[in-house]
């Protein structure tokens, strides 16, 4: 499947819409809501977010849409399917619930020509750095997402809620140190030269 399929992006916006109508308070997360902010194309399904106790009418809602609820083993989130697509259905971020203030940080923004909330730049940041791991810290991906939304990301807010883990401190100071994190301190940026000091330059003879 490609990063935007055609069928994924019509199924985000059946989505979408059958919980406004249902009036269920949601945010796009996932790889959608990095693409919708400006971020890298990486999708292969479909992440909403959403509180607890607006799951049963969602699914209520959506059933009724023509989706369907498959159980799983997860405890923080609902899977439905629109056909083979899947829809996650998520209402804890990392073991921290989906609540009012998550929600109302979000920015409405035209998804396919459908409007929707969109989760917040700084929550997205904190939920994939939160999701670091010793047996899942690729950061290629994480770095490409943090130089496509980093106007938009409250970085002190970022710092905050993830300083306890050693993982997220480690990828902040590699994003200070490139320049990539807005508040950065000074002393902490990368500087690279666009030429090369004309006394770095070895004499010919040196190099014989």
């Amino acid at each position: 499947m490609s990063a935007l399929e055609p069928d994924l992006i019509e199924t985000t916006k059946l989505v979408a819409v059958t919980l406004k109508k249902a009036q269920v308070p949601f945010a796009l997360a996932g790889g959608y809501a990095v693409y919708a902010r400006g971020g890298p194309p990486s999708v292969h399904d479909t992440d909403f977010f959403l509180r607890e106790r607006d799951v049963p009418k969602a699914l209520d809602a959506l059933g009724d849409a023509g989706l369907r609820h498959e159980r799983c083993a997860e405890d923080w989130l609902v899977k439905v399917f629109h056909g083979d697509l899947l829809v996650d259905l998520i209402h804890q971020m990392n073991g921290r619930p989906v609540d009012d203030a998550m929600l109302g940080r979000c920015d409405e923004v035209e998804v396919g020509s459908v409007r929707m909330p969109v989760l917040d730049a700084a929550d997205i940041l904190i939920g994939k750095l939160l999701a670091l791991s010793a047996h899942h810290c690729d950061l290629a991906p994480l770095l490409a997402v943090s130089r496509a939304l980093r106007e938009q990301v409250d970085w002190d807010r970022v710092r905050a809620q993830t300083h306890h883990s050693p993982y997220a401190r480690a990828f902040l100071t590699l994003t200070d140190g490139l320049g990539i994190t807005a508040d950065a301190p000074a002393d902490t940026v990368e500087h690279v030269p666009d030429t090369i000091p004309a006394d770095d330059i070895p004499a010919t003879e040196d190099l014989a």
